[in-house]
């Protein structure tokens, strides 16, 4: 008997239903498929799209000449970064976390115009905020106006604006290295170290005028001390033992610990001889800058033990580094001082003179602040 499915469609009606509504459900899917397909190709499911309701305060951004203000040059950097200040503390009483992202991005790329284009995004959404744009406008006098300083390439710290300092700062550059190097293994801030280096330096070119002028500045090289005080950094003999025995004597306040017993190890049967050609050696100042930074660490250390912390105080560490271990008397009240130095023929004392560069920004790219060093 043969299948006949004909006969087989009609007898069976479950069959029939099902495929009446799989045809139904393919023509439905063809023709949604189909005219999808001319819809998009005649543009009819597009949306038109609308203008936006701020569009005048985009156009207005859209216009203002940014790089106008990068190239202005009747404002200074420091004017434009005084104006966004202003603009983001204003920000900051009404909408804090704006004004924050726009100030870390300034902290990262310190660039202005990327800056005031981030805030002409978040003031345009602000342009119906009438306090706020009333407290934009009433921007200080003195960030309006372009006043010429009468003193553009002066420092207020007048020993920078000798030639004298130009050569210590070509000097103490060419031995970057060598601080890092005295830093690194005494835990002691590389910027303190120079903070001493230049009193000792800044004495000995005005003491020894003829020696500067012959042979310091036209080198640009640091002066080199070989008599009552040796090196650089101008360490007495008398200087130089102590600092070794503290570095032995555990019982001692200056004493540092086991890491740093056997810096000053001598290799010869003649540590005197060694220790004077370590230190005046015309070539490598390093044990200059060893001794230095060790004597800072040691006296450091003796305030700390009596309970009194001058780690952040250069202007105190240097006084106590230029008067000697004896006068080294931990308080509550230290006293900022030191033997005086002659300058352009103003006297200032050592400790000054370490702490007015310490915090001058100068030579900040090689000796960067790091007073969590030690």
């Amino acid at each position: 008997m043969k299948f006949n499915p004909i006969a087989t469609f009609k007898k069976n009606k479950k069959l029939r239903i099902t495929i009446y509504v799989l045809l139904i459900l393919y023509a439905i899917i063809g023709f949604v498929l189909t005219t999808s397909f001319f819809a998009i190709k005649l543009h009819l499911f597009n949306d038109p799209g609308a203008v936006d309701f701020n569009d005048r305060y985009f156009q207005k951004n859209g216009e203002k000449d940014y790089t106008k203000l990068e190239k202005d040059t009747n404002q200074t950097a420091i004017d434009k970064a005084a104006l966004l200040y202003y603009k983001l503390k204003v920000l900051n009483e009404y909408y804090p976390q704006n004004a924050k992202l726009i100030h870390d991005s300034w902290m990262q790329h310190k660039d202005i115009v990327l800056a005031e284009k981030m805030f002409d995004a978040v003031n345009l959404r602000l342009q119906d905020n009438q306090a706020f744009q009333d407290k934009l406008k009433a921007t200080p006098e003195s960030l309006s106006q372009n006043v010429k300083s009468s003193n553009p390439n002066k420092s207020v710290f007048e020993w920078m604006n000798i030639v004298e300092w130009e050569d210590f700062k070509l000097s103490v550059v060419k031995d970057s290295a060598l601080i890092d190097s005295a830093a690194k293994v005494t835990h002691v801030e590389p910027r303190l170290i120079v903070s001493v280096l230049l009193g000792e330096q800044m004495r000995l070119f005005n003491s020894t005028r003829e020696v500067y002028k012959k042979v310091i500045s036209p080198l640009k090289i640091l002066s080199v001390e070989a008599k009552f005080s040796m090196g650089v950094t101008g360490i007495k003999e008398e200087t130089s033992l102590k600092v070794e025995r503290f570095l032995k004597d555990s019982l001692s306040p200056f004493y540092l610990g086991k890491e740093y017993k056997h810096l000053l190890d001598f290799s010869s049967s003649d540590p005197n001889k060694e220790r004077y050609t370590r230190l005046i050696n015309y070539r490598n100042h390093y044990y200059s800058y060893l001794y230095a930074a060790i004597i800072l660490r040691q006296v450091r250390e003796q305030w700390r033990k009596a309970g009194f912390d001058i780690s952040n105080r250069p202007e105190i560490l240097a006084t106590l580094y230029n008067v000697g271990f004896e006068w080294s008397k931990p308080g509550p009240a230290p006293k900022v001082g030191g033997s005086h130095v002659t300058i352009n023929e103003r006297v200032y004392t050592f400790g000054a003179l370490a702490y007015e560069f310490y915090y001058s920004g100068e030579l900040l790219k090689e000796f960067p602040f790091k007073p969590k060093y030690w």
